[in-house]
């Protein structure tokens, strides 16, 4: 069923690829809005160093371990009131499958789907999730720029990967009101107009799937 929002959303999920400002955004939107933050604890997965150097061996390990850990999170969510406090958070627990479909064999697929689905029916599901897109090479660059050491060893091709998938997921993507916000045309934490000109269509989202119309794009 499609979740539909009749006032301003309450639990808003910012989600995109590796680098492209999701938890930049959430800080943003939590300390204007008033919000507590959910963030993702990605850098403590001790297999993801060595899936970046050796996908496939350590594909499986690294998967199931974010699965768990990003279940344990959501169940934490499920205790909070949400009628006190707005929340925001920097990932969507269902876009776990992005990677799993990428990256698993077919066999270990067929087990982790088994589980993912067992835990998903017990996720809250976001008021609004909010899509960043960017192309690969700015990607590529902001992953230089934030400097994580692993993440250096990322291969292109892989990340190529990980970005058409994620369109192609939220292309699809319908449990909640979508707003699609291209990066490229947008400068939400440099530009103060940007981000509150964001804020607005926020606001303003409903059901179904929109696109943000960045400022100097309007005529």
């Amino acid at each position: 069923m499609v979740k539909t929002v009749a006032a301003s959303p309450r639990y808003i999920v910012v989600e995109g690829p590796i680098g492209v400002g999701k938890t930049s955004l959430v800080d943003l939107l939590s300390e204007r809005l008033g919000a507590r933050k959910l963030l993702e604890v990605a850098d403590d997965n001790p297999f993801l160093p060595s899936f970046y150097r050796e996908p496939k061996r350590f594909a499986f390990q690294t998967q199931l371990w974010f699965l768990l850990n990003r279940f344990r999170q959501q169940q934490e969510l499920a205790q909070f009131d949400l009628f006190r406090q707005m929340l925001v958070a920097d990932y969507l627990f269902a876009k776990d499958k992005i990677f799993a479909y990428l990256t698993l064999e077919d066999h270990e697929l067929s087990l982790y789907e088994r589980v993912q689905a067992l835990l998903e029916i017990r996720v809250p599901t976001p008021d609004l999730v909010i899509f960043l897109q960017a192309t690969t090479e700015a990607l590529l660059q902001r992953i230089s720029i934030r400097g994580k050491g692993y993440e250096r060893e990322m291969d292109r091709k892989y990340l190529e990967g990980v970005n058409e998938a994620y369109t192609h997921f939220f292309f699809h993507y319908t449990a909640s009101p979508l707003l699609v916000v291209n990066t490229s045309d947008i400068d939400f934490v440099n530009r103060r107009e940007d981000f509150e000109d964001l804020i607005k269509k926020i606001g303003d989202t409903r059901a179904g799937m929109h696109y943000y119309v960045p400022l100097g794009s309007r005529k």
